[in-house]
């Protein structure tokens, strides 16, 4: 049985998670449930009380719930967060591999994020997940992304990361230390994350960052030259866009000078 604790300020939506989980997440049992920060931190630290996961929300009435994370001396438990669409928390529960789950609940959402929770209470990371994500929260971006395998969640600053390259619905990162690690999300995940960062998909297998590039080939239908030494093809359909990419840069580089 995995002991849930609920915090969230509408009674409405704490009805309405806790059904969910009854109906779609069985083996789950909420154990309590709060409104705001300072009844929150009282649930929380009740003596005795197992936790397993806690469904918070992010903005309660007296403040953030970093607030309340913040007084917490010993994180032993998952967090979900459950949020109106809000495009900086969804993504920095993506750059930190925190779940989340959004309003209206979706059940499909909802059983996946539970899915996430890790099983023996072998909490990753959790402290540096959230480290990340209140980073990323603020609209002035964090420089760390977390790289989730099947058995780990590594945090690699994201001017560390020289390329990546699709393998079936994995990911390959090469980091400037020499590191090669492989997540367990697609390319296109990582596409949409990091494009803001100055990287550029180059091919559909290949996603580059800019900043890392050695010298561009032009002859045999162009490719480019890294850092790192390895040769990455431009496709046909993406060089114009990517020639465009490099015009730009130039100008601004110029305009910055």
């Amino acid at each position: 049985m995995i002991n849930a604790v609920i915090i969230d300020d509408e009674p409405a939506g704490v009805s309405n998670l806790s059904n969910q989980l009854g109906l779609h997440c069985q083996g789950i049992k909420v154990v309590g449930t709060a409104e705001d920060i300072e009844s929150g931190l009282t649930l929380i630290n009740k003596p005795k009380r197992k936790i397993d996961v806690a469904f918070l929300d992010i903005n309660l009435p007296d403040g953030l719930v970093f607030s309340l994370i913040d007084q917490i001396k010993n994180i032993d438990f998952e967090i979900i967060f459950v949020t109106a669409y809000d495009k900086f928390a969804i993504r920095a529960c993506e750059y930190s591999s925190i779940g989340y789950i959004t309003k209206p609940i979706d059940a499909d959402d909802l059983i996946s994020a539970v899915n996430r929770i890790p099983k023996g209470r072998k909490y990753s990371n959790i402290k540096e997940k959230l480290e990340v994500f209140k980073g990323h929260y603020n609209p002035n971006p964090f420089r760390k992304i977390g790289i989730s395998s099947m058995q780990e969640v590594q945090f690699v600053p994201i001017t560390d990361i020289i390329r990546l390259e699709a393998d079936d619905n994995m990911t390959h990162f090469w980091i400037v230390d020499g590191r090669r690690i492989t997540a367990s999300k697609t390319l296109k995940h990582y596409d949409n994350l990091l494009t803001p960062f100055n990287f550029f998909k180059v091919h559909q297998s290949h996603l580059i960052n800019l900043n890392y590039i050695k010298s561009y080939v032009r002859n045999e239908g162009g490719y480019l030259l890294m850092e790192d030494g390895k040769s990455v093809e431009i496709s046909r359909r993406r060089r114009p866009l990517f020639l465009e990419k490099l015009r730009q840069l130039q100008e601004t580089f110029v305009s910055e000078s």
